[in-house]
């Protein structure tokens, strides 16, 4: 059995754009139970050991955005307007939520939703029991207090497909609840004055712009090889997934043509990944419920597109083979002004670009085994003559991707040991801000006697961050989310005859000069079993 062919079978993620889904906090505080000898028919409803957003505990105003289900690929389209009875978008904190429902047998999806064209959620769902699971997520969207402050149109999408087969119908509502400013309790500090969809390639921005960052939701997705993109191999390795430059994938922005910043994309796992959804059931992989957008700083170019004519502003993913489909790169820009002038003016001053490095090394045999290695560096600094006087900021990303891929033949066993870091050291004036980024996969799917298949794996997300203004640390953080799961079961057969065992755990820590948080997680056969808090 080819395990490309499991893959492809079993995970299918249909793509549709942006949504954020995690378990309700009630699931926080169960007890933990005693698990069955394998899965049944239900199991716990999805639970991630990921923070609550924190509230300031003030007065609120709730809007429901979307109420639907979804059955096939028709889009909600509807209207939004800001609550008066909350402010005129002096707002504290603004929250959205999702909470859905669905049950029988489905796929993973993927979905969006959008005010005014910009995307604000992106997400996969979990996949269903035969019962039926309830789940809901939060996100912090008051960075997109422009697009909030205003009456919008809203989008949203979770393609599905529903038939005799896959019968499981996407119920979704989503609120937003804002929280006021009251008191002590300021409006939220630092939030962009203007927030843009990048839908045309072009952009226009105000010409006293003073902060320029662009946020890229980049997912790899859609049933195809590019879902797996980490495992593609070079067209001479005897491998289903081909990519020409093999694994080493990496996310760009231009301006004008020339090369503006650069990201390790993150190996989003979803919900029915590595050939076994008895992994995910209830504790997804990390961001799998929360595809957080790749944030870039394009002030070092502010300047340049301070001069009130539209620039070419495009988004790429190196690594992907010419004309294959299978990334999806919706983009926002965000935007700051400067309220003392009318025109800002600058330049670009320094723009240094390291060659990229790519190269995959196949060894025939048994196993047959790729190894790769990757990397770029860009550094790139302007300045800009603001009403507060000469800001010059710099801003340098090092990117670097080692992996080994071993497989047998008919792809059995499957493994891979992963890791990529991206490095960004950001100073503007005399603050600093560096952060250190490392993703990490180490797993291996085999198919043994009596065709059953077993997934053993281990996942990791994790970043420092410090800022420092003239020498003196104002703040730092260090995060921890790993995921191990270790699940069988067997391939072929009814639903009901697969008889499958597995574990799942996750651990979120946190911590810093913001506080400490520390969660961990159990789920055996579907069951929790151990929630502890630690901090």
């Amino acid at each position: 059995m080819r395990q490309r062919k499991i893959m492809s079978m079993i995970s299918g993620l249909t793509l549709a754009a942006g949504l954020l889904l995690a378990a309700p906090a009630a699931h926080a505080d169960e007890t933990p139970a005693t698990p069955p000898a394998e899965f049944t028919t239900d199991w716990h409803d999805p639970l991630t050991a990921a923070p609550p957003i924190t509230t300031p505990g003030t007065r609120t105003c709730e809007v429901t955005l979307a109420e639907e289900q979804f059955r096939d690929f028709t889009p909600y389209r509807g209207s939004y307007t800001p609550p008066e009875e909350c402010g005129d978008g002096r707002w504290n904190k603004v929250v959205l939520r999702l909470d859905g429902t669905v049950k029988g047998r489905q796929y993973d999806r993927l979905g969006h939703l959008s005010l005014g064209g910009v995307e604000i959620f992106r997400t996969s769902t979990p996949q269903p029991s035969p019962d039926g699971i309830a789940w809901s997520v939060e996100k912090d969207v008051t960075a997109y207090r422009d697009v909030l402050s205003r009456p919008q149109p809203v989008e949203m999408l979770i393609g599905n497909v529903v038939n005799e087969t896959y019968t499981g119908v996407i119920d979704v509502r989503v609120t937003l609840t804002f929280h006021t400013a009251q008191g002590r309790v300021k409006p939220a500090a630092g939030t962009p004055d203007r927030v843009l969809p990048l839908t045309t390639g072009t952009l226009t921005t105000p010409r006293n712009t003073e902060r320029l960052l662009a946020e890229v939701y980049a997912t790899g997705s859609g049933g195809g090889c590019e879902e797996y993109w980490y495992l593609t191999v070079p067209d001479a390795a005897p491998y289903s997934c081909k990519a020409g430059e093999g694994p080493y994938r990496e996310v760009r922005i231009s301006v004008d043509g020339r090369l503006a910043g650069i990201a390790a994309p993150f190996p989003t796992v979803w919900t029915g990944g590595w050939s076994n959804p008895f992994l995910w059931y209830v504790t997804p992989a990390p961001r799998a419920f929360d595809v957080q957008p790749i944030v870039y700083d394009l002030t070092p170019f502010a300047a340049l597109l301070n001069d009130g004519r539209p620039h070419r502003v495009e988004v790429s993913v190196a690594g992907v083979p010419a004309g294959q489909t299978g990334w999806s790169t919706p983009t926002n820009i965000l935007l700051w002004q400067d309220e003392g002038r009318a025109v800002v003016t600058g330049g670009l001053d320094r723009h240094e670009e390291s060659a990229p490095r790519n190269s995959s090394s196949y060894t025939a045999g048994s196993p047959h085994r790729l190894d790769t290695e990757g990397g770029h560096r860009l550094t790139v600094a302007g300045h800009l003559n603001t009403s507060h006087g000469r800001v010059d900021t710099t801003v340098t990303r090092v990117l670097d991707h080692r992996s080994t891929h071993r497989w047998g033949e008919g792809e059995n066993p499957d493994a891979l040991t992963a890791a990529w870091t991206d490095d960004e050291t950001v100073t503007t004036g005399r603050t600093t801000t560096r952060t250190h980024r490392t993703y990490t996969m180490d797993g291996e799917t085999t198919v043994g006697a009596g065709d059953r298949l077993r997934t053993v794996l281990t996942l990791g997300d994790r970043a420092r961050t410090s800022v420092v203004r003239g020498g003196r640390t104002l703040s730092w953080s260090v995060l921890d989310d790993t995921y191990r799961g270790d699940a069988t079961y067997t391939t072929g057969v009814p639903r009901d005859q697969r008889h499958a065992v597995g574990t799942s755990s996750e651990r979120y820590r946190s911590h810093g000069s913001g506080g400490c948080y520390d969660r961990s997680l159990k789920i055996v056969q579907g069951t929790l079993v151990e929630d502890l808090r630690r901090c």
